[in-house]
C-alpha cells in the first residue's frame, strides 16, 4: 500500500535529514499511529548511511550486539566487538565524521529501561560532537509520559532536540484515503468506527459493508483488533479497574466530572482525576471546555477523543458476555445496529464537521479566518434551561452557528427557521447559520444561511 497523508511531518523530517551537520529529533504518539512508517518513509529521500534498530525489552549487552551487527553490514566492517551503549554509540558519531549518517532508535523507552544514563551518554555525545558530526540522530516511542519527559527542563537531552513531531491521529480526510470505494456516507461510518489510527485503517476491506468490516474487525469474537483497546491501555495503565470503569461510563455519554464520578465506581474524587490525566495523555480522552467560558471548570466536558476505544467501551466490552455466545449477526443486530446509526455516528459527524472547519481554517478557505471553533454554553434563567450547541465557531465578526445533521431526511427551509429561533431564544446572537446535511437541502442560501453538502467535506 502507498503511504498516505502526513506531508507536513515528511516535509520536516526531510529538512532535518538534509542537513550536513548533527542534529536531533524526537518522534512519539500512541502505539499504531504511524511513528515508524514515517521516518521509513523520510528515509527512502537521504543519500546518508541509515541506521535503524528497533529497541527491545532485552539485555544491554543484548541491544548493543544487535547495534553492533547492523553497524557492520552498513559499513562493510568485520564483526564488531563492543559491549556497552556509550561504546558503539560513541563508534557511530564517529563514524558520521567522515560521511553522513541517519541513525534511528526506535521504541526508545525500552533502551532507557536497561541502560542507565542512557540520556546522559547521549547529551555528552551530542555535545562533544557538535561542528563535527554529520548525523540525524531520530529518537521514537509509543510510551507517551517518557517521550515528553525528554523535553524537560531537568532531563540531560534539554535543549538538544532540534525537531520534535507529537504524531497525532489522522483526521476524516486523510483517514478516508485509505478506503476511496466507499461511499461519503460509508467513509463517515468507518471512521467514526476506527478513526485516524493508519494500522486500523490499512486493515479496513472497502469492497466489504461498513457492517462486515466491524464484524471482521473489532465486533467478533476473534477478531484482528478484539484486544486491541486493552492491550493499548494495559500497556500505559497499570490499575486496569479504574480505566475500564471511566470508559464505562464516558461511553454511556456522562461527560461532567461529578457524573462520571458517580457512574464509574471509582474510589474517590483524586482516583478519578489522576485516571483522567493519564488518559488525556494518553491520546484517548480529551477534555473541552465551551469557547464562550473556556475558565469555567464546571462547565468543561470529558470525552473519548479515541473512535475504536469509544465504539468498544460503547458495545463490546459492555456486552461482552453476549457477544461470547451469540451469532455475530444477531449481536450486531441487537446491540449495535439501531444506536450507531441513530446516536453514535450522528455524534462521531460532529466531530468530523469540527475536523473538517478546522481544515478550511488553516486552508485559508473560512473567512474571516476562526479564532476558536468548539461548544458553546448558553444559560437561559428566564425559561430555566441551559445546555450546549456542539459547533460554533468565533471570530472578528462574532460567532457562526453550526447545524450538523447526519439523517435520512434533506434539510427544509422551515426546518432552518425553527433552528434559528431557538437559537436566538438562547441568547446567542449569530451573524450567519451554517447547516451541514448527510442528505442534502430542500431549501435555498441566503446572506445568514450557508449550506454543505456531505460532499463538499471530502471534495
Amino acid at each position: 500500500m502507498n503511504f498516505i497523508g502526513r506531508e507536513k511531518q515528511l516535509k520536516q523530517l526531510a529538512s532535518a535529514l538534509n542537513m550536513d551537520k548533527l542534529n536531533t529529533t524526537l518522534i512519539y504518539g500512541r502505539r499504531r499511529v504511524g511513528k515508524s512508517e514515517l521516518v521509513k518513509q523520510a528515509v527512502q529521500k537521504t543519500d546518508a548511511k541509515i541506521i535503524y534498530y528497533e529497541c527491545r525489552q532485552i539485555a544491554e549487552a543484548s541491544n548493543v550486539k544487535n547495534i553492533c551487527s547492523i553497524v557492520s553490514d552498513i559499513f562493510n566492517l568485520p564483526k564488531l566487538g563492543f559491549t556497552s551503549a556509550e561504546e558503539i554509540f560513541e563508534y557511530i558519531f564517529q563514524l558520521s565524521e567522515k560521511e553522513k549518517v541517519t541513525f534511528i532508535l526506535d521504541e526508545y523507552p525500552y533502551l532507557r529501561e536497561t541502560v542507565k544514563g542512557i540520556d546522559s551518554i547521549l547529551q555528552a555525545l551530542i555535545d562533544n560532537y557538535k561542528g563535527k558530526a554529520k548525523l540525524s540522530l531520530i529518537l521514537l516511542g509509543s510510551f507517551m509520559d517518557i517521550m515528553k519527559s525528554l523535553l524537560a527542563v531537568s532531563n540531560p537531552l534539554y535543549g538538544r532536540v532540534d525537531l520534535t513531531i507529537e504524531l497525532k491521529q489522522m483526521d476524516y480526510y486523510e483517514s478516508a484515503l485509505f478506503y476511496p470505494n466507499f461511499s461519503d456516507e460509508d467513509k463517515v461510518r468507518i471512521y467514526s468506527v476506527f478513526g485516524g489510527i493508519p494500522y486500523y485503517n490499512q486493515l479496513i476491506d472497502d469492497k466489504q459493508s461498513v457492517k462486515e468490516n466491524i464484524l471482521r474487525l473489532i465486533a467478533a469474537p476473534g477478531s484482528r483488533l478484539e484486544n486491541e483497546v486493552s492491550m493499548y491501555l494495559n500497556s500505559e495503565i497499570s490499575k486496569m479497574a479504574n480505566a475500564n470503569e471511566v470508559f464505562a461510563a464516558l461511553a454511556q455519554n456522562y461527560s461532567k466530572y461529578s457524573d462520571i464520578l458517580a457512574q464509574s465506581h471509582v474510589s474517590s474524587g483524586p482516583t478519578l482525576a489522576d485516571v483522567l490525566d493519564r488518559l488525556i495523555r494518553m491520546d484517548v480522552v480529551e477534555r473541552t471546555a465551551p469557547i464562550n467560558d473556556e475558565g469555567n471548570k464546571k462547565k468543561a466536558g470529558y470525552h473519548i477523543s479515541d473512535n475504536l476505544s469509544l465504539f468498544y467501551f460503547r458495545y463490546i466490552f459492555r456486552y461482552l458476555s453476549q457477544q461470547k455466545i451469540m451469532d455475530e449477526d444477531v449481536f450486531y443486530e441487537k446491540y449495535i445496529s439501531k444506536d450507531f446509526e441513530e446516536w453514535y455516528v450522528p455524534h462521531r459527524f460532529e466531530q468530523i464537521c469540527r475536523q473538517y472547519l478546522i481544515r478550511q481554517n488553516k486552508l485559508g478557505n473560512i473567512t474571516p479566518p476562526a479564532e476558536k471553533i468548539g461548544k458553546y454554553y448558553y444559560d437561559d434563567p428566564k425559561n430555566h434551561t441551559n445546555g450546549e450547541f456542539d459547533v460554533v465557531t468565533y471570530d472578528e465578526n462574532g460567532y457562526v452557528f453550526y447545524e450538523v445533521k447526519f439523517r435520512k431526511k434533506p434539510v427544509t427551509n422551515q426546518m432552518i427557521d425553527q433552528e434559528i429561533e431557538q437559537i436566538n431564544k438562547t441568547g446567542l446572537r449569530c451573524y450567519k447559520y451554517v447547516f451541514i446535511s448527510r442528505s442534502g437541502f430542500e431549501a435555498k442560501e441566503t446572506d445568514e444561511v450557508k449550506l454543505i453538502q456531505l460532499k463538499e467535506l471530502f471534495s
